[in-house]
């Protein structure tokens, strides 16, 4: 059972990781040229879960720079602001669901000890 509790507590730390990657997102939203990065949650050794962050590629938007009188573009940012809320609620439910786990963990442990003492 320990080693469940801490696969739990891997995943925890990777959804953890997820929803930092996607506020970074959220934040940089409105920069000229940011580029979003992905956080993937994958299965490692032992049933460990570990967090791979990759920069995503897709171009986004041109638009005419107000600052330059030359008609010239620039590139916004990729981020994509409904994407990012569907990764902060499915790393929400994740995290929950692991912290669910450990809480039961640890009440049964408490329990099987009242019972022996």
């Amino acid at each position: 059972m320990g080693m469940t509790v801490q696969n739990n507590g891997s995943a925890l730390q990777a959804f953890s990781n997820q929803i930092l990657v996607s506020s970074n997102n959220v934040a940089n939203s409105l920069s000229d040229e940011f580029k979003a990065d992905r956080a993937y949650n994958v299965e490692a050794k032992n049933g460990q879960v570990q967090t791979f962050i990759s920069k995503t590629q897709v171009r986004a938007t041109l638009a005419e720079d107000p600052l330059k009188n030359d008609g010239s573009l620039k590139e916004l940012s990729n981020t994509n602001i409904a994407e990012e809320m569907i990764v902060q609620i499915q790393a929400q439910n994740g995290f929950d669901a692991n912290a669910k786990m450990i809480q039961t963990y640890d009440e049964t442990t408490g329990t099987l000890l009242d019972t022996i003492a």
